[in-house]
Order: C-alpha cells, then sequence, then structure tokens
C-alpha cells in the first residue's frame, strides 16, 4: 500500500527517539503496564506517533485489562490498515497507521462488552495523545 506520508529510514531514525522507532518502523512491543498512555483519562483524541494521524477517540478507549491502552473501534475505518500476521507462530491481525505505514499493535476479536466487539490493542510509544481544549 502507498502511503501519503512518505519518509526515509534514516528521516524516520532522526525523528524518532529509539524506543519509539523501534515500535512504529520495526514492529517492537512495548513491556505491558508500561506505557504512559494506559492510564489515561482525559477526553482528547491519540494520534500515530510517528506522523500525527488521528487514529482513536478516547471514547472509544476502554480497560481490557491487558496492559496496554486498548479501543474498540478507530476513528475512522480508513484511519488504520489490517495486516494478517503470522509471527510468533500465530495468526494476529497487525494494525498499521494507513497514513505512514507505522505499527502501532494489534487487533482482537475479543473486546468482550464492547459495541463492536474488537480490542485494538495499542503500544504507547506508537501513539500520541492531544487533549480536549
Amino acid at each position: 500500500m502507498s502511503h501519503p506520508v512518505q519518509k526515509s529510514d534514516e528521516e524516520w531514525r532522526a525523528e524518532l527517539d529509539p524506543a519509539r522507532y523501534s515500535v512504529l518502523r520495526e514492529a517492537a512491543t512495548e513491556r505491558p503496564w508500561s506505557g504512559e498512555l494506559l492510564d489515561e483519562e482525559r477526553a482528547g483524541i491519540y494520534t500515530c506517533g510517528a506522523c500525527g494521524a488521528e487514529l482513536f477517540k478516547s471514547g472509544t478507549k476502554f480497560d481490557s485489562g491487558c496492559g496496554w491502552p486498548s479501543f474498540y473501534e478507530s476513528v475512522r475505518p480508513e484511519a488504520v490498515e489490517l495486516i494478517e500476521d503470522r509471527t510468533l507462530g500465530m495468526v494476529r491481525t497487525e494494525v498499521r497507521c494507513a497514513a505512514c505505514g507505522s505499527h502501532l499493535g494489534h487487533v482482537f476479536p475479543d473486546g468482550f462488552g464492547t459495541p463492536t466487539g474488537d480490542r485494538y490493542c495499542m503500544n504507547s510509544l506508537a501513539l500520541g495523545f492531544t487533549p480536549e481544549q
């Protein structure tokens, strides 16, 4: 897929600190319960930590107990791209930013009690947060 935001590997490395680069550009996963946005409860918008594209509204965030920020739907279906991920000996669905292709986390069909039944399990390091004014 061609992304509207395109940068070289060198440009991403210059813009992102090593931990964010590892998650966003190399699909690493931060340790559970370590992310600064896990307990964020203010109203606002969650954005891509690489390009700033809007991804999730705070009203769709829920406590899934998994150790990472969880949402039941993206701000718009076209805001994220879903890709089959067969790493680690299992089949999962990777979630990437549709604007720049950065890795955000995975989506699982176990968001029990949510309107969609989905759990977008996102890395805090992959996200930015802008509180409502």
